[in-house]
C-alpha cells in the first residue's frame, strides 16, 4: 500500500473525477481523500490517494505527474510521512503574551504566549486606533 500526494488540484475537483483520472493509466486507487476546509467544506486544492501496489504508484507518478487536471497541471509523487504535531508556539512567562510596548500586535514585548493573555504595558488592547505604542505622559 502507497500513499500518492497529489496537489494544484482545481478546487472544484472531486473524489469521483480523480478515481477517473487515474483509472485513465490503469491504476485503481484503493482510496482517495480529498483535503476539504473544515469549516467551508471547500476543496483545499490537494488529496491523498492510496494504490495497491508499488507498480501501480509508480505508474501513476510517471503517468500522471504534471499533467492537465481541469486546466491545472498537477504534481503527483509519493506522499511524505505525516510530521509530528508538536503542542505549537506560545512562549512567554506563563500568563504574560498580548502586548509589551508596541500593544496588541507585537510590539516590543512580544505577544503570544500563557494562559490568561492581556498583560504588557501601554496600549494593550489594540483597539485604540494609534500605532505609536506607550504615549508615555500626556501633556
Amino acid at each position: 500500500m502507497k500513499k500518492l500526494y497529489i496537489g494544484n488540484l482545481p478546487f472544484s475537483a472531486t473524489e469521483d473525477q480523480l478515481n477517473e483520472w487515474f483509472s485513465q493509466v490503469g491504476v485503481t486507487p484503493s482510496g482517495v481523500n480529498l483535503i476539504r476546509d473544515r469549516f467551508t467544506g471547500q476543496s483545499r486544492g490537494f488529496a491523498f490517494v492510496e494504490v495497491n501496489n508499488d507498480e501501480d504508484a509508480d505508474r501513476a507518478v510517471n503517468s500522471l505527474n504534471g499533467q492537465n487536471f481541469g486546466g491545472r497541471n498537477l504534481v503527483v509523487n509519493e506522499a511524505r510521512p505525516q510530521a509530528e504535531r508538536g503542542s505549537g508556539g506560545g512562549g512567554g512567562r506563563p500568563g504574560g503574551g498580548g502586548g509589551g510596548y508596541g500593544g496588541g500586535r507585537g510590539g516590543h514585548g512580544g505577544g503570544g504566549g500563557g494562559r490568561g493573555g492581556g498583560g504588557g504595558r501601554g496600549g494593550d488592547r489594540g483597539d485604540r486606533g494609534s500605532d505609536r505604542g506607550d504615549r508615555g505622559n500626556r501633556w
